[in-house]
């Protein structure tokens, strides 16, 4: 086997590695190295360590926020777009479909932004993206997870903040028809989850959805039952400005932003609650609080919570204890990939055609480049002759070839002291015949490499010919046995 055959071989070999870890592999990884929150932990709503068996597992996941055609400010019918559409469709579908629901969860809870433009989408691009929502997580096929129940928050990316609603009451309507009230509570082992639409608890107080969230908060404060109590909401709770947000997070410290409308329209934009309604709500409701990680885009580093709640008896009390777990790096697998296709091409270009070893090719290589001839100084070859001219001065004359040299020394006599005229004749006869041999000698000589540059070019252009057509020929053998294996690793979760 030739060496560019084992090196077609190598390649095949590693992009069918590289093409299953990125694509299948990668996505069992939280199975491996992660797991429900065991009973005895102390990340409790009592904060005692407790142990039972009787348990409900949720896994929340925060603002997969689907892209859209607001999402990259590109055109609608973009093939960019609908590209990049499809490749994180097929992640989010991945993630769901073999990072999360192994983990068999009894309940799975969206924290909001299912969405990334709602509030901008006409009612057509509504259902489109809510439709691809379905496919995505698997709402349409429910088959062995029809037993998993789905709860969803609000987002800011679903419905707009208080100012948009003022003008576009709509967006409520439409988002309670497909997912549910905005505010509501569900009830796991004797513990109520309260979900609380955020986007409009600051708004203005007369408006009609602020006023039907704050009446909500206020029936909940209310109710007698004795049951401990989980706050959810999409847009965190107020912390003032330079708290750090935890090792997890894209940024260490964000800051809150507000933005405002004028004539008292309500909020256009803001991060996080205001320190005011932040206080009322945990007076109101005394919730036990749980943080989530977000995989909205930008993220490098997506996640979600696995939640256990734990069951009680005549003397234990509810707990809920929680695991943060991290998804494939999905910017990094494609970094990865550019970066082996970059070595490919090296490789390609570089490896040597003939059968030494690649070793050997980096030795000759390096010692060629060690080795650089040096230029040839014409005066170091040659034999040189003392010549006394008729003042008795001596001179160095360089010997012409030999020759020449043998019809001079014949013409020219005995070289001695006093015979100037007879040495000026013959070191004129002999300096015209080595004048004329010069002549037809670099005559010769220009043909000859004139002859060889042609000859040397010629091969350097075939042997450049040649390579490309090796490197396409591997290229096009790694691509043939490699694109069959990807496209079907990518439709093998799609479909």
């Amino acid at each position: 086997m030739s060496s560019l055959s084992r090196l077609t071989l190598l390649l095949c070999c590693g992009w069918a590695v590289t093409l299953l870890y990125g694509e299948m592999i990668t996505y069992w990884l939280p199975l491996w190295t992660c797991s429900w929150p065991r009973g005895g932990s102390t990340s409790s709503l009592t904060g005692s360590s407790q142990s039972t068996d009787k348990r409900v597992n949720i896994a929340v996941l925060a603002d997969p926020q689907i892209m859209d055609w607001t999402s990259l400010n590109l055109p609608r019918e973009s093939m960019t777009l609908k590209a990049a559409k499809f490749f994180t469709d097929l992640y989010l579908r991945r993630s769901l479909q073999t990072s999360i629901l192994p983990f068999k969860p009894d309940v799975v809870l969206f924290l909001g932004d299912q969405f990334d433009g709602g509030p901008f989408l006409s009612d057509k691009e509504w259902e489109d993206s809510l439709s691809r929502f379905k496919h995505i997580f698997y709402l349409k096929e429910r088959g062995r997870y029809s037993d998993i129940k789905f709860y969803y928050l609000s987002g800011n990316h679903d419905i707009g903040y208080a100012s948009l609603h003022m003008h576009h009451p709509e967006v409520i309507s439409r988002f309670e028809k497909d997912f549910g009230l905005r505010n509501y509570r569900f009830t796991v082992q004797n513990v109520d989850f309260i979900a609380v639409d955020a986007q409009t608890l600051d708004g203005p107080v007369q408006g009609k959805f602020t006023s039907s969230t704050w009446e909500f908060v206020h029936n909940v404060s209310i109710d007698p039952a004795p049951n401990s109590k989980v706050l959810l909401t999409h847009i965190p709770l107020h912390r003032p400005d330079g708290t750090p947000c935890g090792p997890h997070r894209a940024s260490s410290v964000i800051n809150q932003r507000v933005s405002r409308a004028a004539s008292d329209e309500g909020i256009t934009y803001q991060n996080y609650l205001t320190r005011e309604t932040s206080e009322e709500l945990l007076k109101l409701i005394k919730p036990h609080t749980l943080g989530t990680m977000s995989w909205q885009q930008g993220n490098l580093y997506p996640s979600f919570m696995l939640l256990s709640v734990f069951g009680t008896n005549a003397t234990q009390s509810p707990h809920v204890s929680t695991s943060l777990c991290f998804l494939p790096w999905q910017t990094h697998i494609y970094l990865w990939y550019l970066g082996s296709f970059v070595i490919t091409l090296l490789l390609v270009a570089l490896w040597p055609s003939n059968r030494s070893s690649l070793w050997d090719w980096c030795v000759q290589a390096i010692t060629s480049l060690a080795n650089t001839p040096k230029e040839k100084d014409d005066d170091d070859d040659g034999e040189y002759d003392m010549v006394w001219d008729a003042e008795g001065s001596m001179h160095l004359v360089k010997r012409a070839a030999s020759g020449a040299k043998t019809c001079a020394s014949r013409d020219a006599g005995p070289m001695g002291r006093g015979s100037a005229v007879a040495r000026s004749a013959a070191k004129k006869h002999q300096r015209q015949e080595v004048e004329a041999s010069v002549v037809v000698d670099m005559k010769a000589g220009d043909s000859k490499a004139a002859e060889i540059g042609s000859s040397g070019r010629s091969t350097v252009a075939k042997a450049v010919v040649r390579r490309t057509l090796h490197i396409f020929r591997m290229l096009s053998f790694v691509a043939a046995v490699n694109l069959p294996l990807y496209v079907m690793l990518l439709f093998k979760d799609w479909i």
